[in-house]
């Protein structure tokens, strides 16, 4: 990776264009700088760019191009923060980066993908794992389907810390739908937090391990991590973020459409989930499934499936879900000999 600093000098020099290509507080040129993993300083129409070359060549080309958009005839426009997102992937800046993500090889071979957290190095230990996490990387919206204990969750939350971590996103939510696991807990004491947090205990963990439970609660304080029940996610639009989504094969047909629609600029989401453990009524229809259904053939988004042999909790976990499997397909052979 060949790290350089570009001069870019804008024309002509207008304080009022500047204004507007910069945005309120030099918002639009620190998205920038979070999104290419680059460094830039200003001052007038001089623009100092420090970074990976094919980066700072992009951005040099973004901030030209933007720059000569902010004036029509008469009148100045502002940029907003979606010309930069649209900017960044006409610029296909990104994909190229993608050849120098760090990688290791596995003992068929294959090169896997590798995420780097303060408390360690993650790396998938099987090929779906490597491949799940690849997708993550590439596309908007991944899906993670499969058994208990293959890291769905825990590999999505592991992307979403390196991603704040390198600061190309401000925030991350994670998110899952309130059903009980076949039981009824009835009331359950406490204010709003203490009522949720059961529900969402997985993820917390996932944190506290990656980060350290001081800064996950800093962070939270902050509200640079949201943890919070899928209701609460109807009506808002979620820009610069990683969503994740957990438990999904609990979500009805609306609410998983209302929270696939609730990605906005810069966001990412991952959606994960088990289709064999359903806690819905059974007059409901899995939002997971009705997913796999529907969205499989949108290009933009992946689906990742797992099996057993991906699971990689305590050995005897792969043999039960083995075992249920058997029963649940033999089950059905019965149901259509009937």
């Amino acid at each position: 990776m060949k790290i350089i600093t570009h001069q870019t000098v804008l024309e002509p020099d207008d304080n009022q264009r500047l204004n507007s290509l910069c945005g309120p507080h030099d918002d639009n040129v620190k998205q920038l700088e979070r999104r290419l993993g680059i460094e830039i300083n200003h001052r007038g129409n001089l623009f100092l760019i420090t970074g990976d070359q094919i980066c700072v060549n992009a951005a040099d080309q973004i901030l030209t191009s933007l720059y000569q958009q902010t004036k029509t005839k008469n009148n100045i426009i502002d940029i907003e923060p979606e010309h930069i997102h649209l900017a960044i992937k006409e610029s296909s800046a990104l994909e190229k980066m993608k050849e120098h993500l760090p990688a290791y090889t596995d003992q068929h071979g294959s090169k896997m993908v590798m995420i780097k957290t303060k408390r360690g190095v993650i790396k998938p230990r099987t090929p779906n794992q490597a491949q799940y996490i690849a997708h993550v990387l590439d596309y908007d919206i991944s899906f993670g389907i499969g058994p208990a204990g293959t890291g769905k969750t825990y590999l999505a939350v592991a992307a979403a810390v390196d991603a704040l971590e390198k600061q190309q996103i401000r925030r991350i939510v994670l998110t899952r739908p309130a059903v009980e696991a076949g039981e009824k807990l009835g009331f359950l004491p406490g204010d709003l937090s203490q009522k949720v947090d059961p529900y969402l205990r997985p993820l917390y963990d996932a944190l506290f391990e990656m980060l350290g439970f001081e800064k996950v609660e800093k962070l939270i304080e902050k509200s640079v991590i949201e943890v919070a029940p899928l209701a609460y996610m109807r009506g808002r639009t979620l820009n610069d973020a990683f969503i994740i989504l957990d438990e999904s094969q609990n979500t009805t047909i609306e609410q998983m459409k209302m929270f696939l629609t609730r990605i906005g600029f810069n966001s990412k989401a991952v959606i994960t989930g088990d289709i064999t453990q359903i806690d819905l009524p059974r007059h409901q229809k899995s939002g997971l499934r009705h997913a796999i259904e529907v969205l499989s053939q949108v290009d933009e988004i992946s689906f990742n499936f797992f099996n057993s042999e991906d699971v990689v909790r305590h050995p005897v976990v792969a043999r039960i879900v083995n075992a249920y499997e058997q029963w649940e397909q033999q089950e059905h052979q019965s149901k259509r000999s009937i």
